[in-house]
């Protein structure tokens, strides 16, 4: 991973490591809080050796009093030393348990001993160390006492005496802040990148790129009012989302330059990724773009189109197939673009043979002449057969990705069911994706209405590719006009002579 990639996670997780270190400040906050306050005092001796005052005898008693000090710094915590400076100060606890609160500390090349002691009260511990202190030059001077009489060469005394410390030196509420922001921000960090790691979930252009170079035909940002308002013609004209299905049917026409790919199956790998809702507005603005559009309700196990646009399903693609009605009865006409919605009919107890069928290959034919696009909802990839089989009747397939929901691992097997199969991959379509952040898709410059949108490319080929006349069985042209601006289309769009299926 490279810093781009560092800094995106970082921006997924932001939330999750404001959380962690507050989470480390309030912790660290609260056992500051909570901690009874403890008190440090400190005496300070000196060590010496008695003597005529010569030089010589100053330098060797300096040499053997450096030598002697540690031995005295280890004694203080033998009970020789704690013993007596309890019974001076009538304390109820042992030797081993003052010794943890007692420390004897030197420093290099000196004669010089620090008695520190910790208490729950200031004076308490100015007092414990100062008997210590007082304790330890006792028991010095008996230890070096030489055997034969006389008094110690060694000499201790208190050149600093222990005072109450106006202050408590634990606990360290600055110290515990410094260091609850720093563990919590570290942990915050460290769970960031141990969830990206382990999620695999697509999330993003970023993480598509990991998986295919497929051409990403647009993005379309998640909008809570989809889900009650799903079509592209109850959006506002200037909204977002208005804006990412004109730009996915402009990169569309540009996928599709050749102008082969006259029918596109829109399919995902697994349900709710929103493909139906794809599919729909993506007919509705191909048609908007004054192109003659068929929308097939082709997914015959969960249909949705036609609670989408309101039509009735109980009659057509599969009363078409098993030659129940004649196709021209079947289209319904929606909205004032050149629209027919061509709805599932009954579900089938075999949607793959139907789909799979000469019959579905047939029909796809005559409406690819009778119409400049044809968009095919299928069901999804994963769980059932169906778009893998349909897609082998189709121009291109446009795959959609929900964000949030696909596995990279997922995507892949859709990917390899699609080039099994030899079909045309046109693109990806990211769906669902945030608004905001380091996944968010931009949609261009252009934020505004069809009638000024830089959309004349789209335009120029829907004219070039469109068909301006209806063919007939035999596939001739009959004299109907199509389109917004001339004359009504019949209410069959195969005037005359019914389809022959054969």
């Amino acid at each position: 991973m490279d810093l781009s990639d560092y800094l995106r996670i970082l921006r997924r997780n932001w939330m999750l490591i404001v959380a962690s270190t507050m989470l480390g400040l309030l912790v660290a906050g609260a056992t500051s809080a909570l901690s009874k306050p403890k008190y440090t005092a400190q005496a300070e001796l000196f060590v010496a050796i008695q003597g005529t005052g010569s030089i010589q005898e100053l330098q060797q008693g300096n040499t053997f009093s450096q030598a002697r000090v540690q031995s005295y710094v280890k004694t203080v915590d033998s009970p020789v030393v704690l013993q007596p400076a309890i019974d001076s100060l009538g304390l109820s606890i042992s030797a081993e348990e003052l010794a943890t609160r007692v420390k004897a500390t030197t420093d290099a090349n000196t004669v010089l001993i620090g008695i520190s002691a910790v208490d729950n009260s200031s004076v308490q511990a100015a007092a414990i160390a100062q008997a210590v202190a007082d304790s330890l030059i006792r028991a010095v001077d008996n230890l070096e006492k030489p055997k034969t009489g006389g008094s110690s060469p060694v000499s201790l005394s208190v050149i600093t005496p222990a005072k109450a410390p106006s202050y408590p030196s634990a606990p360290n509420t600055r110290l515990n802040i410094l260091l609850g922001l720093f563990l919590g921000l570290g942990a915050g960090l460290a769970a960031s990148m141990l969830r990206a790691t382990l999620d695999n979930r697509i999330r993003g252009e970023s993480d598509l790129r990991r998986v295919t170079d497929a051409p990403l035909l647009g993005g379309i940002s998640f909008d809570q009012d989809a889900t009650k308002k799903p079509l592209l013609t109850q959006a506002a004209p200037q909204s977002p989302r208005a804006e990412s299905f004109r730009q996915l049917r402009t990169n569309l026409q540009f996928a599709n330059v050749s102008g082969r790919a006259k029918s596109v199956l829109v399919t995902s790998s697994v349900p709710t990724e929103g493909k139906s809702t794809t599919a729909t507005n993506l007919a509705i603005a191909l048609a908007q773009a004054g192109q003659s559009v068929c929308l097939v309700d082709a997914d015959l196990r969960r249909p949705m189109i036609n609670e989408y646009l309101g039509l009735d399903r109980s009659a057509g693609l599969t009363t078409a197939l098993v030659g129940v009605a004649d196709l021209n009865d079947l289209l319904q006409p929606w909205g004032d673009d050149s629209l027919y919605v061509l709805a599932s009919g009954q579900i089938p107890p075999n949607p793959s043979e139907l789909l799979g069928s000469p019959e579905m290959r047939h029909l796809i034919d005559r409406l690819e002449h009778a119409f400049d696009v044809v968009v095919i909802d299928a069901p999804p990839l994963l769980p059932v057969t169906d778009a893998a089989v349909l897609s082998q009747h189709v121009g291109g397939v446009v795959l959609v990705v929900g964000c949030q929901r696909l596995r990279q691992q997922d995507l892949e097997k859709s990917l390899g069911a699609l080039e099994m199969v030899g079909s045309n991959v046109l693109g990806v379509v990211l769906n669902r994706l945030p608004a905001k952040g380091p996944d968010a898709y931009s949609y261009g410059y252009y934020s505004h209405d069809d009638s000024s949108s830089p959309r004349s490319s789209v335009d120029a080929l829907s004219t070039s590719s469109r068909l301006s006349q209806p063919f007939d069985s035999d596939h001739r042209a009959v004299n109907v006009a199509v389109g917004p601006h001339l004359e009504e289309r019949p209410a069959s769009i195969f005037p005359g002579e019914r389809i022959d299926r054969t």
